[in-house]
C-alpha cells in the first residue's frame, strides 16, 4: 500500500481492517470500509465518493474490477451504497455499482451488477453475466447470461467452493503480505 492509492474525499479516508492487502496499483477513495482479511488486487478502482462502500471479511476483489455507488437524490433518498458481504470472490474485471451482495458469493470474471440489485447468500454468478437494475438473485442458485437468468440450484461441490475460494484468496493475500 502506498499513501497515494488510499485517498480521502471530502475529508473521509477509507477505513481499513486488519491483515488486509491492497495492491499499490489499486485506488480506494472516500467512504470505504474494509473488514479483516480483505484483499484488493491490481488495478481495482473503488470510489466511495457519493455514497458508501462496505466490504466484508475475507472478501477478495480481483484485478481490474470497478466498484462505485449511486448518489442520494429526491427520487432515491438513500441512493445505492455498495455492500459486499463476507467470503465473497469478485472475479477479474467485474463492475459492481450500487448493489448489495450477501455472503459466500462468487462473481465470475467480467460480470456487471447494477444499481439496486440484491444478491442473497450462496450464489454463483457466471462470467460475463449482466445483472440488470433492481433484480434479486435468490440464495442457492447459479445465474448466467445477459441479462442474467437463474439456471439451476448449486451443486454441493459448487456451494462448498464459494467458501473455499475466499479461503484460497486469504492464503494468497497472506503470501503477498509476507514478501
Amino acid at each position: 500500500m502506498s499513501i497515494t492509492n488510499i485517498r480521502p474525499y471530502k475529508g473521509i479516508l477509507p477505513s481499513l481492517g486488519s491483515d488486509i492487502y491492497i495492491d499499490n496499483s489499486a485506488i480506494l477513495v472516500g467512504d470505504i470500509s474494509l473488514a479483516d482479511d480483505v484483499s484488493i488486487w491490481p488495478l481495482v478502482a473503488a470510489r466511495g465518493d457519493v455514497n458508501t462502500i462496505t466490504i466484508g471479511s475475507r472478501t477478495n476483489i480481483q484485478d481490474g474490477s470497478v466498484l462505485h455507488v449511486t448518489r442520494k437524490s429526491p427520487s432515491n433518498p438513500q441512493g445505492n451504497p455498495l455492500v459486499i458481504g463476507d467470503d465473497v470472490t469478485v472475479g477479474h474485471k467485474c463492475m459492481l455499482h450500487g448493489c448489495q451482495l450477501g455472503n459466500r458469493i462468487l462473481v465470475g470474471m467480467g460480470a456487471i451488477i447494477m444499481d439496486g440489485v440484491v444478491v442473497e447468500d450462496d450464489v454463483f454468478i457466471g462470467a460475463g453475466s449482466l445483472v440488470p437494475p433492481n433484480k434479486t438473485l435468490v440464495s442457492g442458485y447459479l445465474y448466467v447470461g445477459n441479462p442474467v437468468k437463474q439456471v439451476r440450484p448449486l451443486k454441493e461441490s459448487e456451494a462448498n467452493f464459494l467458501k473455499q475460494s475466499a479461503i484460497n484468496y486469504v492464503e494468497l493475500k497472506n503470501d503477498y503480505l509476507s514478501e
